[in-house]
């Protein structure tokens, strides 16, 4: 129950984070966001709640997704709703916060980090370059082939 408690209070955190990127951001204000966020925070929290009760060794990723998919096909009742709610909320507002999460908890390990040595370091930057060339490149032909450059 411990562990639900602090969940439901890292997501209410994320979600005050989100609320106010999106303000700033995109000029959406909170009141619109709102029910997005809510919904959002549920589907989170149902997803965590399956991974560390359910016997089967799935992430709560996967449980997020899958539940994320399910409230949102056409056929799922009240799934307007939902892709009109969610709709309201920024993915790059959403993003902030959780990466901002991340650096600080990398922060919080950077002895552990430190003990990875050079070549993690030389990995992590061609990994980084590879991947931003990769994206790159994706975004040269899709934009291309749609005739936008």
């Amino acid at each position: 129950m411990k562990k639900i408690i602090d969940w439901t209070l890292i997501l209410l955190i994320f979600a005050g984070v989100t609320l106010l990127g999106n303000m700033i951001g995109y000029d959406i204000y909170s009141w619109a966001a709102v029910p997005g966020i809510l919904v959002l925070i549920a589907i989170a929290l149902i997803g965590m709640i399956m991974e560390e009760y359910i016997p089967v060794n799935i992430p709560a990723v996967g449980y997020i997704a899958l539940i994320g998919i399910l409230v949102s096909v056409p056929w799922f009742p009240g799934s307007d709703y939902v892709v009109q709610w969610t709709s309201q909320v920024e993915l790059l507002a959403i993003t902030t916060p959780i990466l901002a999460y991340a650096g600080i908890s990398i922060g919080r390990n950077w002895t552990d980090f430190k003990d990875m040595g050079w070549r993690s370091l030389v990995v992590a930057i061609l990994v980084f370059i590879g991947t931003f060339l990769g994206s790159a490149l994706i975004a040269e032909v899709v934009l291309r082939i749609q005739g936008v450059i």
